[in-house]
């Protein structure tokens, strides 16, 4: 039986979320934040026409088999086993939502994508307002400047899944929505994304995905990034003691 607990800090499951989540008991997440694909896959939509993009990026993602779009049975799963929820592109689904919403706008105006995307939350009943730039190339500063264009592209996340959201939109989900300690589920995890950004934030992870080949990219990905981000501690530990 697969468990979800504090014994391990951060956990990714390569399995379809509705199998994993009835093995949850009631209220075990403080929070959700999730991703489902509303439509049913970018092969299907014409993404890959071209392998770059107008702004000349290489979107070498691997073929995706169809994605299977959650239905309402999903939805009352997820929130069955989490006390709050986060779901992007909730204006894309027939389900009753709370009121709650939360706008990423994406700062990529004048291009064919939509210029933001928006989450439904039981968070609270108003609107709240994240921006962030995120079109090809063109990537915001930080979370602080997310309208201004990182200058050096060498910062630029890696993208490694076509629907990817950036770590800093998460980093900032967790900053006003979460506390350390508290036990967050993803169950759509795609590039990993999320996985990071709890991990920053000292929270504990579990998180769902179905496709073995995205499992595996976004498990290199949150590996590489905890070795560096540990090798950058352990660096400053040593230091601070070199120093006294």
């Amino acid at each position: 039986m697969m468990e979800a607990h504090k014994s391990e800090p951060s956990i990714c499951f390569n399995l379809d979320c509705m199998e994993g989540m009835k093995a949850f008991p009631d209220k075990l997440f403080d929070l959700a934040v999730v991703d489902p694909p509303y439509f049913s896959g970018p092969e299907h939509r014409g993404y890959y026409g071209s392998r770059v993009s107008k702004t000349g990026v290489h979107r070498d993602y691997p073929i995706t088999p169809k994605w299977d779009v959650p239905g309402k049975d999903c939805f009352n799963e997820l929130l069955r086993v989490s006390k709050h929820y986060i779901i992007w592109g909730c204006n894309y689904f027939d389900y009753h939502f709370a009121p709650g919403r939360i706008v990423w706008d994406k700062c990529n105006g004048g291009t064919s994508f939509s210029d933001c995307e928006i989450a439904a939350t039981d968070l609270f009943d108003s609107v709240r307002l994240f921006r962030y730039m995120w079109n090809g190339m063109m990537q915001g500063k930080s979370i602080r400047e997310g309208h201004i264009q990182q200058g050096n592209k060498i910062l630029n996340e890696k993208r490694i899944h076509p629907t990817q959201k950036p770590v800093a939109l998460y980093s900032w989900i967790f900053q006003k929505y979460a506390k350390p300690g508290q036990m967050i589920l993803d169950t759509h995890v795609g590039s990993g994304s999320s996985r990071i950004a709890a991990y920053d934030a000292g929270l504990y992870f579990t998180g769902f995905e179905i496709s073995q080949e995205y499992f595996l990219l976004q498990k290199e990905r949150y590996k590489a990034y905890t070795a560096q981000t540990d090798m950058f501690h352990a660096e400053g530990v040593n230091k601070c003691e070199s120093n006294h």
